[in-house]
């Protein structure tokens, strides 16, 4: 543990840095945990997890689409499902 003298200059060295001011009372009250904001912000449009099999070339086809392709493959699951559902 440092002595009091000690405490009391690595207390001002730090006072002396600008970049390792103390934070005020303002930022401080704006602080929120990390947990709060962490990840995606939550859609209003929530997608079910489910468990289903699709022949092989259909996965090998929007695989190869590259990135994104399971949002492709519900765009077009979606479009499909918003055609029929006019003629129903």
């Amino acid at each position: 543990m440092p002595t009091s003298a000690e405490d009391k200059a690595i207390t001002a060295a730090a006072r002396s840095d600008p970049d390792a001011q103390p934070l005020t009372p303002k930022q401080l009250k704006a602080m929120v945990p990390l947990a709060s904001v962490r990840g995606r912000p939550k859609s209003a449009n929530k997608k079910l997890l489910v468990s289903v099999r699709y022949s092989p070339e259909v996965i090998t086809y929007f695989k190869s689409t590259g990135e994104g392709w399971q949002s492709l493959m519900d765009s077009v699951l979606r479009k499909y499902v918003a055609r029929h559902s006019r003629s129903a």
